[in-house]
């Protein structure tokens, strides 16, 4: 299957680099190319990618609200790899919280930004490094713990979030506990839906800023 990516950034050599890294690959091909997040959402829309690599800072709009908007409003919205300087942006953290499902730093190589996309396109693992999630767990709170136990997740569900949270597969997470593939998909997907949360990010945050899991 080919992984369809829509690039926006102010920065059309990084735009054109990131082009000639992605479209060298099998199975991605490159959509669309946007220079700022107001241009993001009607290109998704009518190009309808499976995956936005989007920088952070852009200008009219940044990378936060252009995830927001794509997140209200797009049925069935691609995937959202954020593109940053510094891992341990507060931008970054609000990106993600706000939707976004990873990040790429822009000095990665070219391995590297082509592992993100695949990545986040499969939806089943996370990029949410050691510096994001200590962003994530300074943020707990008495409001965020309470909606944590009203989610009220199974003893397994539980489990399941706490490998999650360490960028755990489905496949990864089933060796650990001793059942199948589907099981895990099962368990995922309950406790997505007991948090409210669009994905697997989401659902980690949650977990960080409740205190449910903690950095390190």
């Amino acid at each position: 299957m080919t992984v369809s990516v829509l690039l926006a950034d102010d920065e059309p050599l990084l735009r054109t680099g990131l082009r000639a890294i992605l479209e060298a690959q099998s199975g991605i091909e490159v959509v669309g190319e946007a220079a700022d997040g107001a241009a993001v959402l009607p290109l998704v829309h009518r190009l309808r990618p499976d995956v936005v690599a989007m920088d952070v800072r852009m200008p009219l709009m940044d990378g936060i609200e252009a995830t927001r908007a794509i997140v209200r409003t797009v049925p069935d919205p691609p995937r959202i790899l954020i593109i940053t300087t510094f891992e341990n942006d507060d931008y970054v953290y609000e990106a993600l919280r706000a939707g976004a499902d990873g990040f790429l730093l822009k000095r990665a190589r070219p391995a590297e930004i082509v592992h993100a996309v695949r990545i986040v396109a499969e939806g089943e693992s996370l990029l949410f490094p050691a510096s994001v999630r200590a962003l994530a767990g300074g943020r707990a709170d008495a409001r965020a713990r309470a909606d944590f136990a009203r989610a009220a997740l199974t003893a397994r569900e539980q489990d399941v979030l706490r490998l999650m949270a360490r960028g755990h597969a489905n496949a990864e997470i089933a060796r650990e506990l001793f059942v199948g593939t589907e099981t895990v998909k099962t368990h995922v997907g309950s406790l997505l839906a007991k948090l409210g949360a669009r994905d697997r990010t989401q659902a980690v945050i949650a977990a960080y800023e409740s205190g449910f899991v903690t950095p390190g």
